[in-house]
């Protein structure tokens, strides 16, 4: 997801650092964005030099000072709240007093994120939709300390990049995760009732929706482990059975099919080019 982010902001003529406490994913996320826009180039949707342009925008770092002087940081961590929490004050401690920090949290509570940074004012809610690159949608949610003024900064920074923020309330998996958590959930125990295999449901989805993908591919695209975590993370609040993890999923999780991250899911992969390229 963060690479995603990353692409939509340098793609808009953003300066981008891109920040990750290892090397190994860094250099997953140049080979995944590089081939992203050669497919760009020979789709003619921009040229060889606007490519260069675009990739020359990007810096890669293990080293978090190098924060220091950006306007906007936007964490796209995995859904643990202490672990984004730790990462606002590790922030908070480099970053300039204006610093605004973005939260791509799909389920946790944004106030409560907030709460690991010493100026919860400058934390906001900035949900991008996977993949990124692609859709265009971001859920804006100010915590109760969110103050207008970032509130108003992040959002014209989403409109200068061509996105398209709508504004929610900080509850639960906002609109999209709190009605698909539990609808993605249904189409695991279609399976697992024998209704139809991953191929099938997700075709009657896309053919008599008019969905774009099915919901098992979302899942795989996603990261199963990722919906078990949105499962344990929405459920409790909600109580909702839906939302309910179904015994299916921790099952794959356990035995390593995590999707297109491993290769296997739902589906099966090769490779690991970005959703997209």
């Amino acid at each position: 997801m963060g690479a995603g982010i990353a692409i939509v902001a340098a793609r808009s003529g953003y300066n981008v650092v891109c920040y990750d406490t290892a090397e190994a994913p860094l250099a997953k996320t140049v080979k995944q964005t590089e081939g992203f826009f050669q497919k760009s180039v020979e789709r003619g949707k921009m040229t060889e030099a606007d490519r260069d342009a675009v990739l020359a925008r990007f810096e890669r770092t293990t080293d978090i000072v190098r924060l220091a002087a950006c306007d906007l940081v936007i964490e796209a961590v995995f859904e643990n709240l202490e672990v984004k929490r730790n990462l606002l004050a590790q922030l908070a401690a480099v970053c300039r007093p204006d610093t605004i920090f973005g939260s791509n949290t799909s389920t946790l509570s944004i106030t409560e994120i907030a709460s690991g940074c010493p100026n919860p004012e400058r934390v906001v809610g900035m949900h991008f939709c996977l993949p990124a690159q692609l859709m265009k949608l971001v859920e804006m949610s100010p915590g109760i300390l969110t103050s207008d003024a970032v509130f108003k900064a992040a959002w014209d920074w989403t409109l200068a990049c061509g996105q398209i923020p709508v504004r929610t309330q900080d509850k639960p998996g906002f609109i999209l995760n709190a009605l698909l958590v539990p609808f993605n959930n249904d189409a695991i125990r279609a399976i697992e009732a024998g209704v139809a295999d991953a191929k099938s449901i997700d075709t009657a989805i896309k053919v008599g929706l008019g969905y774009k993908m099915g919901p098992l591919e979302l899942i795989d695209l996603i990261g199963l482990d990722t919906q078990v975590r949105l499962c344990e993370a929405f459920y409790p609040i909600t109580l909702d059975p839906r939302a309910a993890c179904p015994p299916l999923l921790r099952r794959m999780v356990a035995a390593g099919l995590l999707g297109r991250k491993s290769g296997r899911g739902f589906y099966n992969y090769d490779g690991n080019a970005m959703f997209g390229a």
